[in-house]
């Protein structure tokens, strides 16, 4: 697979320094699997005070990002990595999901602008963007926090990247199952047990404690995700079984 690219175009590029430089990313990054290039917008400012915003036309509170230097910006990104799909980090946009991050992972090369202040001149918005993200119904200080959760989450789904592939496809929300209650050693910590059926060595068994542990924690947790699931015939039977195939409302008992 080619090498993914993200740009980042952000006022505060030292934001950006440590979170891309560690564990699963910086080794991505020495793999050749994804590179990250980062671009000041202020560099690109048209005065001597390297002014980014300015006030909004009809009055208001806060600032807006001003047209010019993101389009320079921009501009700059693409003439050296080509044109990409340009996403604005905005509470505007559409919700980031883990469907979203697996539609991003098939790009070659993804352009994160950063939004600040109050907001960005919609004109740079409507001549330039191709989709507006945002992470959740809560307001961040700017979008810089947002691009590295997309590059993370966007990066993990990569070929090659993880060392376990299957770890991708059993995440959380990979199927709309909150995922199960794990333990590792020691068997026994502050008078608590592992369960049992984990150390049998019936792996059949152990699949099954495991999917209903994941039913049942997101019906307790997440309710709202239990209408967004099909199951496989062996996971109707033991929903069924367990008494809880009624209680979550699949969509459909459509076999995977």
């Amino acid at each position: 697979m080619d090498t993914l690219i993200f740009d980042i175009l952000t006022i505060f590029p030292g934001l950006l320094d440590s979170p891309l430089s560690e564990s699963i990313i910086r080794r991505a990054r020495q793999d050749g699997k994804i590179r990250i290039d980062i671009t000041d917008i202020r560099d690109f400012a048209e005065d001597k005070h390297t002014m980014t915003d300015d006030r909004p036309f009809g009055g208001g509170a806060g600032m807006l990002m001003k047209p010019e230097p993101l389009t320079a910006a921009l501009g700059s990104a693409q003439q050296k990595n080509g044109a990409g799909k340009v996403i604005l980090l905005s509470p505007q946009g559409r919700l980031y999901t883990q469907r979203v991050a697996e539609e991003l992972s098939r790009e070659s090369h993804l352009i994160l602008v950063c939004g600040r202040y109050e907001g960005v001149d919609e004109r740079f918005i409507e001549n330039s963007v191709d989709d507006v993200i945002s992470l959740g119904d809560y307001i961040l200080t700017g979008g810089e926090l947002g691009a590295m959760i997309i590059i993370d989450s966007v990066t993990r789904l990569l070929p090659g990247v993880l060392g376990c592939a299957e770890s991708v496809s059993r995440d959380t929300f990979s199927r709309n199952l909150l995922k199960h209650p794990q333990y590792t050693r020691p068997r026994v910590f502050a008078g608590q047990e592992v369960p049992a059926i984990l150390l049998s060595g019936d792996h059949g068994a152990i699949e099954e404690y495991r999917f209903i542990q994941s039913v049942q924690r997101t019906l307790e947790r997440r309710p709202d995700l239990c209408r967004q699931n099909s199951f496989s015939a062996t996971e109707i039977d033991w929903l069924k079984k367990h008494g809880l195939y009624s209680s979550f409302c699949p969509v459909s008992e459509k076999t995977q």
